[in-house]
């Protein structure tokens, strides 16, 4: 089949040229985030487990995304593309999908597992919007391929406001609108997309976002207005961040572990725990390692062989940029809060398979181009 290597005529050859960089960064990320879920948790022995057995399958899938290269995952690309619209319509339908947090967005598998059809979806849009973009780069401008490139974006982004899940639909909106950037589309389409907001934040807020949504908004300015209640999750996440210093209180040893005065301290707000037991020295560090993760996939992007491997990478990177900026953003108020997780940190199995499976993408691009150069 073609795209496709055999694990045993690949993995001596994966293995020595696999870009140790990112690799050390990444599992440094994933142990780091075992240690602050179990730091964190009311229910560390479970939680703990899930997020082992997750990573342990998301690093297997690194290995087998390698395998497959990344041009001919691009080649069937339709099949992905058709395969997330399905899962996003589904997870739709009562007694399919599952509700939680008041959307959704979820399939439960048992009572220890549940799997978010999104956060795939995010991998698959990845891959089928640069396949997509890698073919009609050289006429990007032409109106008709701006008119696919919107409907490529459309059809999954409704299907998840259908949820609701806003903050999934603005992370689709990030990649896509970064891909474009990169891919140099003209101005005139992005001040006229700019341009659109300005009719269309009048309709969102008043005949499109519930009630909770907008407090969200307003909270993001003044959640003292309402400490006890709606603001309550930023106000004590500042409080507890605070309370952390310079060095932190210690792993284990958070004052919000003992009174739970921080809810969803493993999830949404793992950062806040994060600076609270190893103070601003942990938080930076934190900061500073997915960063570091974000520069190697655009390196590894801008070095791939081909122009899709290139929006790969850069996809990925959009991502987890997007994931990194929002997340600490509402852990220290500038942004509002939302259910987006802290990449490789937040506690969450389709989080951490989407990661890794996302460096995965990253590591094909990178080991077929020293094929290509060796």
């Amino acid at each position: 089949m073609a795209g496709y290597n055999t694990f045993s005529t690949t993995k001596k050859d994966i293995v020595k040229k696999l870009d140790m960089p990112l690799s050390i960064y990444t599992l440094i990320a994933v142990i780091w985030g075992i240690i602050m879920i179990a730091s964190a948790s009311s229910s560390p022995v479970k939680h703990v487990a899930v997020q082992t057995v997750a990573s342990c399958l998301g690093l297997v899938g690194i290995f087998m995304i390698i395998i497959w290269d990344y041009e001919y995952l691009a080649g069937i690309s339709k099949y992905l593309y058709l395969g997330s619209v399905f899962l996003l319509t589904i997870v739709l339908i009562p007694g399919i999908g599952s509700m939680v947090n008041g959307a959704r967005s979820w399939f439960r598998i048992g009572s220890l597992f549940s799997i978010q059809p999104a956060e795939i979806a995010k991998l698959f849009f990845i891959i089928t919007f640069s396949n997509l973009l890698s073919k009609r780069e050289d006429l990007i401008d032409e109106p008709k391929n701006v008119i696919a490139f919107l409907l490529h974006l459309a059809i999954p982004i409704v299907l998840i406001l259908l949820q609701p899940d806003m903050g999934t639909a603005t992370v689709f909106f990030f990649i896509f609108f970064v891909l474009l950037f990169v891919a140099g589309i003209s101005w005139k389409y992005i001040l006229g997309a700019l341009g659109t907001l300005v009719p269309v934040i009048p309709v969102l807020w008043f005949f499109v976002l519930k009630d909770y949504q907008k407090l969200r908004i307003v909270n993001l300015f003044h959640p003292e207005n309402d400490p006890s209640g709606s603001g309550y999750h930023v106000v004590q996440s500042k409080i507890t961040i605070g309370s952390g210093q310079l060095t932190g209180t210690g792993l284990f040893n958070g004052a919000s572990q003992y009174n739970n005065f921080l809810p969803e301290r493993h999830t949404d707000f793992i950062f806040s725990v994060i600076c609270e037991e190893l103070g601003l020295i942990g938080g930076l560090l934190c900061i500073a390692l997915l960063i570091a993760i974000i520069v190697r996939c655009i390196q590894i992007g801008l070095n791939s062989k081909n122009s899709l491997g290139k929006y790969i990478c850069l996809g990925v990177a959009a991502m987890f940029t997007f994931h990194v900026f929002e997340n600490i953003g509402m852990c220290i108020g500038i942004m509002p809060v939302t259910g987006i997780p802290l990449p490789f940190f937040t506690y969450g199995g389709s989080s951490i398979l989407t990661n890794l499976i996302a460096i995965g993408l990253v590591l094909n691009v990178d080991y077929r181009s020293k094929q290509i150069n060796i």
